[in-house]
């Protein structure tokens, strides 16, 4: 194949270029997880220039360039836009075979019109390009650039104490035509073991005007924001666990832990695990009454360089994977909610690629009519959301269960730019499909796998979200 990043990157086979050019190319996205601010959306965000856009929060980036020696002080510290960005132009010719490389050229092909390559040589040329574009192209303010990439939903990522306002401006603008739906992330009232806890439920008291004092006083507290999120539009829930828990308490026993975190008190393994099981099950009782979708993301190991944890804090580039034995824990909270009638929509999104395989046969137990594809093996995420761990998710899925109900790639990410990541994925899917169709291990009927490409791409996740 000729050329790096041509129109036919990734598609090996005739059967991938026609399945991703006649089928997947120009479906809408849903992207349905992901951390970008409405903020940024309602009053649409200009840049100056493009660290602003690439390096701002961006832990992708930030761990390519400590992996290359590059000093702090230009990724987190204070030295000036174009000192990091030339940094970040240093270090990327260098990261072959990592999908940074090929995202970052993506975005600069399909934002920018760059057809270069991004090194130290090239880096003031583009730097040029990309602050000449962002000051007077109006398609790539904050609207602008989720406009061009053909976005119909985004599911923004939201503290259960949040009052929603930008929501609620961006529901009223009938200018802009994109849903923008906050999604319940109530990590800070079950993490009752982590930093900070006390004060968020002081903060989750205040703003449900309860006082919290039984483990049954905070559900109560959670429900009430619960249905405040569901009059604002919400769809789905998102819980990140360090592991999945199942530790099934009484609810004496949950509040007695309530009260000891509350006191400052140290908690035992069987504490917490019991408080968090308590309110999580309390939590996927009620995304079931509301159709909402309970997205889990687990096996990650948060912080474990303890230093740059005391430096720079949390959720700046210095997390890994970690190994859990989460199936067990999976399989009786999801038992228990289906005993009773009670299990909502779920996503299983582990970072350990390692447990592909449990949760494709797991979920193929407790799947139901309320919708194809009930419970759902999320899509490859964070260290796996590459060729590699995508071809081995969409295989391991389509090898135990019904990948034609797959919903999908999200991008999970802070940037605007990260829709690339949706043409990463359809161009991989498509190779995928295109090569099972040339090796005749699936009929060369270009109708019916263009309509799996297209439920995979766009309409599976309208169908699951209600859009």
């Amino acid at each position: 194949m000729d050329g790096f990043l041509n129109q036919d990157f990734l598609l090996n086979t005739p059967e991938a270029r026609r399945l991703y050019h006649e089928y997947a190319k120009d479906m809408p996205i849903v992207d349905y997880h992901c951390h970008i601010s409405p903020q940024e959306i309602w009053e649409d965000r200009r840049f100056e220039n493009i660290t602003q856009l690439w390096l701002g929060g961006d832990h992708y980036k930030w761990r390519l360039m400590r992996a290359n020696g590059i000093d702090e002080y230009y990724i987190t510290g204070d030295a000036d836009d174009r000192e990091k960005f030339q940094k970040f132009a240093e270090t990327l010719p260098r990261a072959i075979g990592n999908p940074m490389f090929h995202w970052c050229h993506l975005e600069l092909k399909n934002y920018f019109g760059f057809d270069g390559v991004l090194t130290g040589e090239t880096a003031q040329q583009v730097w040029d390009l990309c602050c000449e574009k962002l000051k007077n192209d109006p398609s790539l303010s904050a609207r602008g650039l989720i406009l061009q990439s053909k976005v119909a939903m985004i599911g923004t990522t939201d503290d259960p104490c949040s009052d929603l306002i930008w929501h609620e401006k961006l529901a009223a603008d009938e200018s802009f035509p994109v849903k923008v739906l906050p999604s319940f992330r109530p990590d800070p009232a079950l993490n009752i073991h982590k930093p900070g806890f006390v004060q968020y439920i002081y903060t989750l008291s205040q703003t449900t005007g309860r006082k919290l004092e039984t483990v049954s006083d905070v559900a109560d507290a959670l429900s009430d924001r619960i249905a405040f999120f569901d009059a604002h539009g919400c769809r789905a829930a998102d819980h990140g666990l360090d592991y999945l828990v199942c530790r099934m308490i009484d609810e004496q026993t949950a509040t007695a832990a309530l009260k000891k975190a509350m006191d400052g008190q140290p908690l035992t393994t069987e504490e917490i695990e019991g408080y968090q099981t308590t309110l999580l099950l309390h939590c996927a009782r009620a995304y079931a009454k509301r159709g909402w979708a309970m997205q889990l993301h687990f096996s990650c190991m948060r912080n474990p360089n303890s230093r740059m944890m005391a430096a720079l804090g949390p959720d700046t580039g210095f997390d890994s994977i970690a190994v859990t034995d989460s199936c067990a824990a999976a399989y009786r909270l999801m038992d228990a909610l289906e005993h009773e009638g009670s299990l909502p929509k779920t996503v299983l999104y582990s970072l350990n690629p390692a447990d592909n395989a449990w949760i494709d046969s797991l979920i193929g137990a407790f799947q139901g009519t309320e919708t194809a594809g009930k419970i759902q093996h999320g899509s490859a995420w964070w260290f796996n959301d590459h060729k590699t761990g995508m071809t081995e998710q969409m295989v391991s899925l389509a090898n135990m269960g019904i990948l034609g109900n797959f919903i999908g790639m999200l991008t999970d990410s802070r940037s605007l730019l990260s829709y690339a990541r949706h043409e990463y994925f359809r161009r991989i899917l498509c190779s995928l499909l295109g090569g099972w169709m040339a090796d005749g291990e699936y009929p060369a009927d270009y109708e019916l796998v263009g309509g799996l490409v297209q439920d995979i791409c766009f309409r599976n996740a309208k169908r699951y979200f209600n859009l």
